[in-house]
């Protein structure tokens, strides 16, 4: 039996991860900043620990004695504050990594994405030697991207660093992608871009999962990974499908990618100018990551962490359609 101390335990990686190590037979700290967090982690089979990303000491603490340590907590939002994305982002990981260093911690996995490669040009099965474009996306995509740095910056004989970045997370339990997509259909927001025919790489939380416990065993240390589902599928031909097993159809509305493009410029211009802190109807992440082509491969996590895929697309989305509720414990 190991030990596993987990940033986001009660988000939606964190909740399929700590299942995940408890059948395992593993024991699981987790941190969580609310009452409603300590309950869901507590109803997992973690040992709640109150605090957060600022909380180093508290941190250090609970870090004590664990093997690995997985940082999974983000700010993952399209539009917001810069700032709440270096606090949370930025400064968050710089403290999990102060925390695991102190603590002795022999491996930390940091959650990270395909996000800080994107430049608003399609992205076509590229590897992790594909550098992040000078400058990365404002936000989300920037703010992963310096926390990728920090992370592998960090990597020594005492505490080895490993990156995982899984591209569209998707699967059971999900109260990040699939709610979001469906709160736009419903409320009239949902447009594709270029029709949707576009390819996309996804990644099953289970498969994620999978990658995760490779890693805690094996990999480059300072390395980072792609993983994914196997095979890229057609970005409409997904989420169709996806949507469907909540009974959600959508229209075949569709937005030209030129259009797209100006629209979210101008869009996310004009909200940093009034600093509106309600998402705007289109912006460049979105079409940067939606809009256009983004495929990645894994070859590298299958040839260094030894990953698989443990479930298939239509598995999980089989699974998807027998489950009825999300379940946050």
């Amino acid at each position: 039996m190991s030990r596993w101390f987990i940033t986001g335990g009660s988000g939606f990686v964190g909740r399929n991860l700590i299942r995940d190590r408890i059948s395992r037979g593993d024991a699981v700290i987790a941190l969580g900043r609310s009452d409603r967090a300590l309950e869901t982690l507590e109803y997992l089979g973690a040992q709640a620990v109150r605090g957060n990303l600022d909380s180093v000491d508290t941190m250090t603490q609970a870090m004590r004695g664990c093997d690995v340590v997985v940082h999974a907590a983000a700010k993952v939002d399209e539009w917001g504050a810069p700032e709440a994305f270096q606090r949370i982002n930025v400064d968050g990981t710089a403290h999990v990594l102060a925390a695991a260093r102190a603590a002795g911690v022999r491996r930390l996995i940091h959650i990270g994405t395909e996000a800080p490669n994107a430049s608003g040009e399609p992205l076509v099965d590229i590897d992790e030697s594909q550098p992040f474009p000078q400058p990365m996306l404002p936000r989300y995509p920037a703010s992963k991207g310096e926390a990728e740095r920090l992370v592998r910056a960090a990597n020594t004989e005492q505490l080895e660093t490993i990156v995982l970045r899984p591209r569209m997370i998707w699967g059971n339990d999900d109260t990040s992608l699939l709610p979001q997509i469906i709160d736009a259909v419903h409320a009239g927001r949902f447009m594709w871009i270029g029709g949707g025919q576009q390819l996309t790489s996804t990644c099953h939380v289970d498969n994620l999962c999978a990658a995760i416990d490779a890693a805690s065993r094996s990999g480059e240390p300072g390395g980072a990974y792609f993983i994914t589902d196997g095979e890229p599928i057609p970005l409409k031909q997904f989420l169709n499908a996806l949507l469907a097993t909540r009974g959600v159809e959508v229209s075949d509305r569709s937005l030209p990618l030129p259009v797209a493009r100006t629209l979210a410029a101008v869009c996310d211009r004009l909200w940093s100018l009034l600093r509106l802190s309600s998402p705007p109807p289109i912006s460049q992440v979105a079409v940067a990551l939606i809009g256009t082509q983004v495929t990645v491969s894994d070859r590298l996590a299958r040839e260094q962490l030894g990953y698989r895929p443990i479930i298939t697309r239509d598995q999980g989305l089989a699974r998807c359609a027998t489950q009825a509720t999300p379940d946050s414990g």
